[in-house]
């Protein structure tokens, strides 16, 4: 996949969030200002803190993280006249298979971010504020430090925004590489120049973040989807959705599709408009679909599942997860054990190795049973040996890591069980066809 493809107008809804992705210029100030910018930053500074949380809360937005919280909420949690320094960081570590959608936000809309970002600093009462971007996305980390640059000698950033008197500083800072650094409390001991471990909680980051201070986390899409609920009214974005699933959401397509890539639509769009209407349709067999990135359970492909609508409670009743939106398809002709054994191999290698169940209940025996089921090792008791390490695993890790890690492999045990027996009862070396989600 050379770029993205982004969604045409949808009758129900007019595209927001990539509006400008793909044109050109599109990253510079001049453009940016050309098309209405900072003014939703600039209504946010006049009517104050108080009115943007109401704002946010009444809009309905939640985390477009993965976890789905309220953001609102969460921004009231942020304690007022507390004396401190108060810091939002915007985690920008996209580093979960399956996503891709923020890349081209930074890329080629910087100063929406940068503006979400002043937005989110009104809110919280922050003058500080970080991005933390993954690594490899350089295209995106250079385009957000001229983007910052720009802003600041115009008077978008710096002791007196716009004339406001209000004061906002931004910065960014690039990972390493590390996809533990995507949970919050890791990310903040990296900003730090710790080892990325993550911490225990609480005190939660509100009450004592970055370097002890109240601290907000909040991702890129989340971000932007401010800029436009200011902008625009929390009315305007409530009006689309589902009932608990409030507004927009940018869903992305890997796998054998015909126009994979990445598609911004109203929450609640079945997987089949998103795979058919829109990514025109699977290429050859599909035998099951991932929801929302690597870490959530697959769910079979079945007519059923096709027509279940993409928001949280949905697919929590499927028992699956929204998570990113990262829609992954898995062929047909993929045995769903080597499937699964590409997924543990990626959790096992990208834990920090903190706590015993992740060190060595992923990273060991996980990565090690299906190794030996892959390589034609097989033995009976195999798949129930699974089973157990998934239930000595699952919730009782330091961090949500090793969960995501049994999350898709205990799905596949659900649905694709028989499978993994097979392999048991005649064992034989699995063809690897690679990466799946590449």
């Amino acid at each position: 996949m050379n770029g993205p493809i982004v969604s045409g107008k949808d009758p129900r809804f007019e595209k927001t969030l990539y509006r400008h992705v793909g044109r050109p210029g599109s990253w510079t100030l001049e453009y940016y200002l050309a098309h209405g910018g900072y003014q939703a930053a600039r209504k946010a500074i006049a009517q104050g803190r108080d009115w943007v949380v109401e704002e946010v809360k009444k809009s309905g937005l939640r985390g477009r993280g993965g976890a789905g919280f309220p953001t609102g909420l969460k921004w009231s949690f942020m304690p007022k006249d507390s004396g401190k320094q108060h810091y939002i960081i915007c985690n920008a570590d996209e580093s979960e298979p399956g996503s891709f959608k923020d890349r081209y936000l930074m890329e080629d809309d910087p100063h929406q971010l940068i503006e979400g970002m002043l937005i989110a600093g009104v809110g919280i009462g922050a003058t500080k504020g970080y991005i933390y971007i993954r690594g490899e996305y350089r295209r995106a980390y250079d385009r957000l430090v001229t983007a910052i640059r720009e802003a600041y000698a115009a008077g978008y950033l710096g002791p007196d925004v716009m004339g406001t008197g209000f004061s906002f500083d931004l910065y960014v800072h690039r990972g390493a590489g590390a996809y533990i650094c995507g949970e919050e409390t890791a990310l903040m001991n990296s900003l730090e120049g710790l080892r990325a471990n993550p911490r225990m909680k609480p005190p939660f980051p509100a009450q004592a973040g970055l370097w002890g201070m109240p601290t907000t986390i909040n991702n890129v899409e989340t971000l932007c989807s401010v800029v436009h609920i200011i902008e625009r009214g929390a009315d305007w974005f409530a009006s689309m959705g589902t009932e608990k699933s409030k507004g927009h959401k940018l869903y992305q397509v890997s796998g054998p599709f015909r126009r994979p890539g990445v598609y911004e639509l109203p929450m609640g769009t079945t997987f089949r408009e998103l795979l058919f209407d829109w990514a025109g349709g699977p290429t050859e067999p599909i035998q099951a679909i991932i929801p929302g990135g690597s870490s959530c359970p697959p769910l079979p492909w079945t007519d059923e599942v096709l027509d279940t609508p993409m928001d949280y409670e949905s697919l929590a009743a499927r028992g699956s997860l929204l998570g990113t939106g990262g829609v992954i398809g898995i062929p047909a002709r993929m045995s769903m054990v080597d499937a699964m054994w590409n997924v543990t191999r990626f959790y096992g290698h990208e834990s920090c190795g903190k706590c015993t169940p992740c060190r060595e209940g992923v990273s060991g025996w996980m990565v090690a049973l299906f190794e030996k089921l892959g390589t034609g090792r097989g033995e009976k008791g195999d798949v129930e040996l699974l089973e157990s390490l998934l239930d000595q695993i699952e919730g009782r890790s330091f961090c949500a890591l090793a969960d995501a890690a049994c999350w898709p492999v205990r799905g596949s045990l659900k649905h694709f069980r028989q499978q993994f027996v097979e392999l048991v009862e005649n064992p034989r070396p699995l063809e690897r066809q690679g990466s799946f989600w590449r």
